[in-house]
């Protein structure tokens, strides 16, 4: 199993530029258009979901992996407290259905699973990357200049399957999975836990077609196995 550690922030230009400039561009094709949201304080949140209440975007996902600059700087996701009222807030002003996204850095996933459910939250999405360290052994110091990053890939997906499997024994609102899908078989192992969609993320790094593989995987073994509904497929794992 590889994987890979990112830190490089949530660079984008900006609210502004975004919604004049990529949101027409990516309204050229025919999908869905998700925009993930994050922000240092509950207020950030707001005023982000806000303005895009009347932009032609299917859902919102609100990413609380980012750190509570009011509470110290503990990340929103690890605090059910704050899990249930961030989500409550941005459901106050959303125009859009809300993804709440799960961070893996916990201690009982389905305690934030159920917080989230509880604020309102649409849908939940896990889970978020697994912090991690890397260490240059000929600088003896730091690979990532923030010391630690965000771990993601193959490497993730076992707990990444775990995770899903025991939050969807836990809530009754749908899932999206994510976490080193490869390809249909890891996509399929997200639904036999009990995701209702997946994401492919660091897979795409490696091969621009990996989503359209994964997609086409799936319908070859739906084929293979006489499935019409892939539903008959979520959470069939028990």
């Amino acid at each position: 199993y590889g994987g890979m550690i990112n830190a490089i922030g949530l660079q984008n230009p900006g609210i502004e530029v975004f919604a004049k400039r990529d949101i027409p561009f990516l309204r050229q094709y025919d999908t869905k258009i998700i925009v993930n949201v994050c922000g240092r304080t509950t207020e950030d949140y707001v005023e982000v979901v806000e303005r895009l209440g009347d932009e032609p975007v299917d859902m919102l996902e609100i990413n609380i992996s980012c750190p509570n600059v009011k509470e110290g700087g503990i990340a929103f996701g690890q605090d059910p407290k704050a899990v249930e009222a961030i989500t409550r807030e941005v459901k106050k002003h959303a125009k859009q259905p809300v993804i709440m996204k799960l961070s893996p850095n916990v201690t009982d996933i389905t305690v934030m699973a159920k917080a989230a459910e509880a604020g309102g939250a649409d849908v939940i999405s896990l889970i978020n990357t697994l912090t991690g360290m890397k260490i240059d052994i000929n600088r003896r110091t730091f690979a990532v200049a923030n010391k630690t990053g965000g771990l993601s890939g193959p490497a993730v997906k076992p707990v990444a399957v775990r995770m899903v499997y025991q939050a969807a024994n836990a809530v009754k609102i749908p899932i999206i999975g994510m976490g080193g899908i490869m390809n249909a078989e890891d996509a399929l192992e997200f639904i036999l836990a009990g995701a209702t969609a997946v994401s492919v993320g660091t897979a795409n790094f490696h091969n621009p077609y990996a989503t359209a593989e994964v997609v086409s995987g799936i319908e070859n073994y739906m084929k293979k196995y006489n499935i019409e509904d892939i539903n008959e497929l979520v959470g069939a794992v028990r």
